[in-house]
């Protein structure tokens, strides 16, 4: 058992897929004598070599482009994207050809492809650097679209993507990248597309990933004291969603609050609450709430608190639906 923060859980994942398999290969702006931005790539060009982690022209469409190629030719390459707003440029090849290769070929084709995303504010960026894009991704066919919110998980996540056959978004909460946590490099890793319990209550469910976990435990860890006792789940896959877990817990609690910092309106909450209601319908006790960013671009960082989901207002939520 180690402790590390999340950076180098994922810098050690990414060394351990890369001496695994000479056919993973790592491409983004400044990822290499750098080390990116965050240093999430630092070291492993001096080790692994140029033509392995290789600094690409600032151009994303390019890289996602080219980095197609390489997946279809055999590589599984690993993307980075410096920050979150920068993937729009590239949208067009994720959305129109990373995703649709394999359907548009009749599942003779994979696209063994991994897009790390660097994602979320708290860390006090300018315009373009703080977005939180998922219901994007999870909306797209063929794409998977998973979250990591422990540095354990980023660890054995970025392992699994590489591992997979298909087109993985890899959103990494950046406002925890230096947050320290314990990662067990001899563990049997969860499946990557499952949630996981995190805290096992019977009050209310609470449905969140990657930089909302922390506030929801900590909600969790304040309602406790107040004698209500709260589920808290982190999700972990976004896209498939998965149903049995989410289902299961709400079955048992009767009541669900979905908290996410992307804005509300159709955001990847709505589509949960939906599922919650339809096949959760004579179990639920109250509405199914959300707890979200609000519907306007990401405010300035002296503003960002007052626009991102906090213990309080998960607070607030919990104790609207046990009201009901």
């Amino acid at each position: 058992m180690a402790t590390m923060t999340m950076v180098k859980a994922l810098n050690a994942g990414l060394r351990r897929a890369l001496g695994a398999d000479p056919k993973v290969l790592l491409a983004g702006e400044d990822i290499g004598n750098l080390g990116g931005v965050f240093r999430v790539t630092e070291g492993l060009k001096a080790e692994f070599g140029g033509d392995r982690v290789i600094d690409t022209p600032l151009a994303e469409s390019g890289i996602v482009g080219t980095c197609l190629g390489l997946a279809l030719g055999g590589y599984r390459p690993v993307v980075e994207i410096q920050f979150d707003g920068f993937v729009f440029p590239a949208t067009n090849q994720i959305i129109t050809q990373v995703a649709r290769q394999y359907h548009r070929s009749h599942g003779r084709l994979n696209v063994p492809m991994v897009i790390r995303l660097p994602y979320g504010a708290g860390i006090g960026a300018v315009e373009h650097h703080s977005e939180s894009p998922e219901a994007y991704f999870a909306h797209t066919p063929g794409l998977k679209v998973v979250a990591c919110a422990t540095p354990s998980d980023a660890y054995w996540m970025i392992q699994q993507a590489i591992s997979s056959p298909d087109p993985v978004i890899f959103m990494e909460p950046k406002r925890r990248y230096h947050e320290k946590g314990e990662v067990d490099v001899d563990a049997v890793p969860m499946p990557l597309h499952q949630a996981r319990v995190v805290k096992q209550g019977k009050d209310l469910t609470v449905l969140c990933w990657g930089g909302m976990v922390r506030p929801c435990v900590e909600a969790a860890i304040v309602a406790a004291d107040e004698g209500k006792d709260l589920e808290v789940i982190d999700l972990r896959t976004l896209s498939p969603l998965d149903d049995d877990t989410i289902l299961t817990s709400v079955a048992k609690t009767g009541r669900a609050v979905i908290v996410h910092e992307a804005m509300g309106t159709v955001g990847l909450g709505a589509e949960i609450a939906a599922r919650i209601q339809e096949r959760c319908f004579y179990a639920l006790q109250a509405p199914v709430l959300r707890v979200t960013g609000y519907d306007m671009p990401m405010p300035p960082n002296r503003a960002e608190g007052d626009y991102l989901p906090d213990l309080d207002r998960v607070l607030d939520a919990v104790d609207r639906s046990l009201a009901y």
